[in-house]
């Protein structure tokens, strides 16, 4: 059997690392044929000296010339920027690319990769949050399969393997409610980027941990989902879950729940997206029930933790509405992070650019691309004010 030839976009972050440990332990499976990063130069120099890929792509000019510099008497290539990233996803050595860049960036490559026809490991949820109706019916069009990384969607995926004839009810996304479930809002005014920084459960960069801090993740996972598995907005619901056991539940017509289980490890939604549809033996941990004899199941606060509200009020607004959010979120994140505004902030900027972007009830890729740019634009404005 041939190796099947991956592409790791945003190969030093937190969801690419693992994706190489897996590629690593199953070396007569896969090969590492691309892999690019941001601004980590240094460790993707590691990774191409050990994985020894046909290309590596950096988007950071600075990060580039380091990285060229150092691989140059190496086979492999090095390119630079966005331009990079759509030339290396349409290499015909490859078979799947894993989307795991953080925020919108990845949008661009995955419908490149996507009219390739190539497999796509999609860590990215910002893709089909942005432009969640346009991928998928890509994703039909050129007869792709598109392989859920996170663990939720991942979990929904598994649960779903041999349900092609049974209709979905509906699915129930869980979150753990991240450092400050049980808070209310007055508790939450004067939180701290390192109190927001400490996830109780899962280790993962510093964005989506903030994510899910505000409960903004999960609202992104509840758009993926209604995308990913073509589901009504009603169909959808979120539960808070505390021990992150249970990473998400399918119920089916005739009342019956499938919940797909194990510990809070991104190494297994990751392996089986690249093995899918086979499963295939490792040494990760196992879950023991005697080590959680009692599972904890709440609803989710919608009116402390205000993202989630807005992340449906755009699901049903529909058009580009989920890419302004996105787009704002990802700005006031960067500016929780750099102390320019407090936690409880977030949502309320996020609002006021929801309400200053113009709508498109049927928007294009350019008409996403200038979406996400006016609004970021727009948001960086308001945070200003």
């Amino acid at each position: 059997m041939s190796k099947k030839g991956i592409a790791i976009l945003g190969a030093t972050g937190s969801v690419g690392t693992q994706a190489l440990d897996v590629i690593r332990a199953f070396p007569d499976k896969f090969e590492a044929v691309v892999l690019t990063c941001g601004s980590n130069g240094e460790l993707l120099i590691k990774q191409a000296l050990e994985f020894k890929p046909k290309s590596v792509v950096v988007t950071d000019p600075i990060e580039y010339k380091k990285v060229k510099e150092a691989l140059a008497s190496q086979e492999t290539t090095v390119l630079y920027g966005e331009e990079g990233l759509i030339e290396v996803v349409q290499y015909t050595e490859i078979s799947i690319v894993l989307n795991a860049i953080v925020g919108s960036a990845g949008l661009k490559p995955t419908v490149v990769a996507i009219r390739s026809k190539k497999d796509i490991a999609l860590a990215n949820k910002e893709t089909l949050v942005v432009a969640g109706e346009l991928i998928m019916a890509l994703v039909k069009e050129y007869g792709v399969n598109m392989l859920p990384v996170d663990s939720e969607h991942s979990a929904i995926f598994q649960c779903l393997v041999g349900e092609d004839q049974n209709p979905i009810e509906k699915i129930y996304v869980t979150a753990s409610g991240g450092p400050f479930r049980g808070k209310k809002r007055e508790e939450l005014l004067h939180v701290t980027k390192v109190q927001a920084l400490k996830h109780p459960n899962w280790s993962m960069g510093a964005k989506i941990t903030i994510d899910s801090a505000s409960l903004m993740n999960k609202g992104l996972e509840v758009i993926e989902a209604k995308w990913l598995f073509d589901l009504s907005i009603d169909q959808v619901d979120v539960i808070v879950h505390p021990e992150s056991i249970v990473h998400s539940l399918v119920q089916f017509k005739d009342g019956s729940i499938k919940a797909q289980m194990g510990v809070p490890d991104m190494k297994l939604p990751i392996q089986y997206a690249l093995t899918y549809p086979a499963r295939f033996e490792n040494n990760f941990e196992r879950f023991n029930f005697m080590d959680y004899p009692t599972l904890h199941f709440e609803k989710a606060d919608r009116e402390t933790f205000r993202n989630l509200a807005l992340a449906y009020e755009t699901l049903r607004a529909g058009g580009n509405k989920s890419c302004i959010l996105n787009a704002a979120n990802e700005v006031v994140v960067g500016a929780f992070l750099a102390d320019k505004i407090g936690f409880l902030e977030m949502s309320d900027v996020i609002e006021r650019t929801l309400g200053k972007v113009g709508f498109i009830a049927n928007p294009t890729l350019e008409d996403y691309l200038e979406t996400d740019r006016l609004a970021r634009s727009i948001t960086k404005e308001i945070i200003k004010d």
